[in-house]
């Protein structure tokens, strides 16, 4: 009798090498080399506007000091992101900041990722593949898909409209991927938590391409109500435990008071900025409706015949169609964005449309359109952040680290020699020119447009937070008090999480007064008027500072004004005076 026995060590190979290879087993590599980079004494070159990140220590610090986001503290976007931020930075206390705020976003969309990629991966390994390597370039590198500075450098803005982006990229995915009726719902059902605690307008976004889904017939009535079933089951939850849900629908309506004439404007901006993609997507989009036109009409007559539901659902169900409304979707999520990983979640449409390319080889022409406006539409942003991420990280080899005693992971930061010759130029140059500085505040103008995205002012302001440090605590040791709450009118606050402080209850974090302070309330008042120190910086001073000084001036009328250092003034409460006046 003639048997073939395969030994056990040729198939545990085999099993081994499957899994291996595996898209799943890529993601699970993906995230542990980010942990282990977390974890490692990274710095990263300073970019434009890396100050936005500090917004996350702010709020990390408060969450640490029992302060809940939303309840407590106004803050410009949902609180996911900061707990997300708060988590990791726990686990990570000496990752870079620039690296933390962008990956912490992992530890949801790596598992909502890998639902997808279990599915698909079911019935084509390949396809897999195909929508695990975009989303894991744009997930593992922290850059923007437009470049808004012409000098190399860290993207430490805009860290929650990529994450949004991510979010979008996962449930685009979902739609059209996932053929299992339970993931689905769950895929559904936690995107969409996720989006509406990360953002509102990413949530809008969501809701535009989760609707489409549902018209176009690819969720069914009964997978969206058990999937709106869940979400708002989440919401009640914790509008129940805590009351957060409520506050934040009132401090979105603040928001969009404050906004709602920038709207339309904003539109015809985010069509304009990222116009490449937006025409090659809406090219795509005619292109692929155009050769199926004759096959959609006899489809739509046909299905006629037997439901106008189904006819509808059928001829929406086309991948021209899909493609303009997460088109239209992505342009409305950029509206309110400076910095993003715009249109992204395009991809997975793009990979379902060349799987269909085959069809096209009959009509040569079509398919070479297909093929070449689909290249458009996905290879501009995903070479664009490699270069980027190129150019900032090689570059930054012959950078010089930022001198600093305070700073800590803050200052894990580094930057050219040349930047480096500016920044000790003008830390001497603002004290001893603050007048001209504070006359072209009278007159509503920075120093240049451009002043928060120069490399120098940004390292500038890190200086100069370091030095306070220093300041406040010989202040604290010559006249024997103790500042518990911190605050600075300025569009970050960093001295809490510097100096293991706490920050006054219900004051906005990221302060922004032009587009994300809400007028102060008496309540808001009475936290600043109760406030131990309040800093102002003054190298140089600012319209935006000015602005927040107005905001709560009234609230500061019993505290003295007094020179912290060469480039901070501060507000002392009058609990202390008759210690200074010693």
């Amino acid at each position: 009798m003639n048997t073939t026995f395969t030994p056990p060590a040729a198939s545990l190979s085999s099993r081994l090498k499957a899994k291996t290879t595996s898209p799943l087993f890529l993601l699970a590599v993906a995230f542990l080399l980010v942990c282990t980079l977390l974890a490692l004494p990274v710095a990263v070159p300073i970019g434009p506007m890396y100050w936005d990140v500090l917004i996350y220590y702010d709020a990390a610090n408060r969450i640490f000091d029992g302060q809940v986001p939303i309840n407590d503290f106004f803050t410009p976007v949902g609180p996911l992101g900061y707990y997300l931020f708060a988590g990791w930075v726990t686990l990570f206390p000496n990752a870079q900041p620039a690296l933390v705020a962008h990956w912490s976003l992992l530890a949801v969309t790596a598992p909502l990722m890998a639902l997808v990629l279990w599915d698909v991966g079911q019935r084509s390994r390949g396809i897999a593949f195909a929508l695990l390597v975009p989303f894991l370039l744009f997930a593992l590198l922290p850059f923007n898909t437009r470049e808004f500075y012409p000098f190399p450098g860290s993207d430490a803005f805009g860290i929650y409209n990529r994450q949004v982006c991510q979010m979008l990229y996962v449930l685009v995915a979902a739609l059209i991927f996932v053929r299992n009726r339970f993931l689905l719902v769950a895929l559904i059902s936690l995107t969409m938590t996720a989006l509406f605690f990360l953002k509102i307008t990413g949530f809008v976004a969501g809701g535009v391409i989760a609707a489409y889904a549902f018209f176009a017939g690819r969720v069914k009535f009964r997978y969206a109500l058990e999937a709106l079933v869940i979400f708002a089951a989440v919401l009640a939850a914790i509008e129940l435990s805590s009351g957060l849900v409520s506050h934040y629908i009132t401090d979105i309506l603040k928001l969009v008071m404050m906004n709602g004439g920038t709207l339309l404007p904003r539109f015809l901006q985010s069509t304009s900025i990222n116009f490449g993609v937006v025409l090659a997507t809406s090219a795509l989009a005619v292109v692929l409706l155009w050769s199926d036109r004759r096959k959609l009409s006899e489809r739509f007559s046909a299905d006629r015949k037997t439901s106008l539901v189904t006819a509808v659902s059928g001829f929406l169900d086309h991948n021209g169609l899909w493609l303009l409304a997460v088109l239209f979707a992505g342009v409305l999520f950029e509206t309110q964005n400076t910095g993003s990983q715009a249109f992204i979640f395009l991809a997975p449409l793009i990979v379902a449309i060349l799987l269909k390319a085959s069809r096209l080889l009959s009509k040569p022409l079509v398919l070479l359109s297909v093929l070449g406006l689909a290249a458009a539409v996905v290879l501009p942003p995903a070479l664009f952040v490699v270069e980027r991420a190129a150019r900032a990280y090689i570059g930054s080899l012959k950078n010089l680290p930022i001198a600093q005693r305070n700073l800590g992971t803050l200052g894990a930061i580094n930057m050219r020699s040349e930047v480096a010759v500016r920044v000790d130029h003008m830390l001497k140059f603002y004290p001893e020119h603050r007048q001209l500085y504070t006359d072209l505040t009278n007159a509503g103008e920075l120093p240049t447009p451009l002043l928060y995205s120069d490399f120098d002012f940004q390292i500038t302001y890190l200086s100069n937070v370091d030095t306070a440090v220093d300041s406040i605590r010989k202040l604290e040791a010559d006249k024997g008090v103790h500042f518990n709450t911190l605050m600075s009118l300025n569009f970050v606050n960093p001295f809490p999480w510097l100096l293991d402080r706490s920050a006054p209850l219900h004051i906005a974090i990221g302060a922004d007064p032009m587009r994300a302070v809400p007028d102060p309330g008496s309540t808001e008042e009475a936290a600043v008027a109760d406030t131990d120190l309040v800093l102002v910086p003054t190298c140089p001073p600012t319209t935006a500072n000015a602005a927040l000084y107005e905001m709560y001036k009234s609230a500061l009328t019993q505290h003295r004004r007094i020179q912290l250092d060469a480039c901070y003034d501060a507000f002392v409460h009058p609990r202390f005076l008759a210690a200074l006046d010693k």
